[in-house]
């Protein structure tokens, strides 16, 4: 039977958890609770155990449980982990990789979508640290139900109070069903820069950190798909689920995308791909005085061109980076690139694009469709770019 964790944290809303297990167990899902330490010390995990069927989870070392190692047994039974209500303090365990309850160490051990409902005071909502920590987060594919406005346990009235448990189980649903839209499906990604050296010390390169492209691998992977993602030199952590190929330079990229397009029914070209390189790379550090007045610059394979000369039949999506005439230089690309879809962004645009975990883009495909979003958390906007791409590239089943 197909099983939903519920992560449970310390929050005063603790008990509107007992709903959206009820919410679940209604749309014909299994719940197997996991109450925090402290949750437990609010209300009695009895009651979670009474309305699920199943032994509520608290303490990570428990004699009386059947697996050996709890955490990652269930971690590969479930579907979907919710957290609701989740406090300022398991947001920061899960963003930072702290692992001291059972719920914080399953989260770790999971590889399926995570759905988080947060709860607390309007001021630790609004905190700098907490912001970081859910961004964190959504860069990692996470999603998040917003909390509600509205009077709080404090005696405060404002942002905080754990939103509506029938949302939370909507959101989830939502979440379930998008689970299996591309499953048998093998979609190629690339991602982040290329680095194109000069020597062993310099090199030409740009800003993208590659969060776009890890954010599309990870929503891929959540919908079921097998995930090959091609990506340059990037801090992020792997997106769960995805085959990683990591690259350097722009010539390394294009074998690496020539050896597994075949492979692949969805393209997807997010990496910000270096448009020059230098003739060679010095085996030494080259001395100012050996420069001269001027470097040569030679062009770098167009990966996103081979891949629309070659796509027979594939959908092919590819981004466009702008800082001026956002609409006119990307349909210009969407056609002189033999695309389906292009994603363009201004990247000139404070707050957004480049170095942020926020994007605001413009859609525009070969039917003519065009959508513009909102400023919108990078995992926001590759759910709304695969639900475009289903639409015009998945046959309804």
């Amino acid at each position: 039977m197909p099983v939903i964790a519920l992560g449970v944290s310390s929050s005063i809303s603790v008990y509107k958890a007992c709903e959206v297990l009820r919410g679940f167990q209604k749309a014909g899902w299994a719940v197997q609770p996991i109450l925090t330490p402290n949750a437990a010390r609010l209300v009695s995990p009895f009651l979670f155990s009474t309305l699920s069927g199943r032994r509520t989870i608290v303490e990570t070392f428990d004699e009386d449980q059947e697996w050996s190692v709890a955490h990652v047994a269930l971690a590969k039974e479930i579907d979907l982990l919710v957290v609701a209500p989740a406090t300022a303090n398991i947001l920061a365990k899960f963003a930072h990789g702290v692992a001291d309850d059972f719920l914080s160490t399953f989260y770790l051990a999971v590889r399926k979508p995570v759905l988080i409902a947060p709860a607390m005071n309007t001021a630790m909502w609004r905190h700098s640290q907490t912001c970081a920590n859910v961004g964190r987060l959504r860069a990692r594919g996470v999603e998040f139900v917003e909390p509600a406005s509205g009077y709080l346990a404090c005696g405060e009235e404002g942002e905080g109070r754990l939103a509506d448990p029938a949302l939370i189980v909507e959101r989830g649903l939502e979440i379930l069903r998008r689970g299996h839209s591309l499953s048998g499906r093998t979609v190629l990604i690339t991602a982040g820069p290329t680095r194109e050296y000069l020597d062993p010390i310099r090199y030409l390169s740009n800003r993208s950190s590659g969060r776009m492209g890890f954010a599309l691998a990870a929503e891929a992977a959540a919908r079921g798909a097998r995930v090959i993602l091609v990506c340059g030199p990037t801090p992020l952590d792997p997106p769960p689920g995805a085959e990683l190929v990591r690259v350097v330079t722009a010539a390394e990229m294009a074998a690496a995308v020539r050896a597994r397009f075949d492979d692949a029914e969805i393209v997807v070209m997010a990496a910000a791909v270096a448009d020059f390189t230098f003739p060679a790379a010095a085996a030494r550090k080259i001395k100012k005085s050996e420069m001269g007045e001027s470097i040569a610059l030679v062009p770098t394979v167009d990966i996103l061109k081979e891949a629309g000369a070659r796509k027979a039949g594939r959908y092919l999506v590819g981004f466009a980076a702008e800082t001026e005439d956002l609409r006119r230089r990307a349909l210009l690309k969407l056609k002189e690139k033999n695309l389906d879809l292009i994603v363009a962004n201004d990247v000139s645009a404070e707050g957004i694009g480049f170095d942020s975990d926020f994007n605001k883009a413009v859609l525009l495909d070969t039917d003519g469709g065009e959508a513009e979003t909102p400023v919108l958390s990078k995992s926001e906007l590759s759910r709304i770019i695969w639900n475009h791409i289903e639409s015009h590239a998945v046959p309804k089943s």
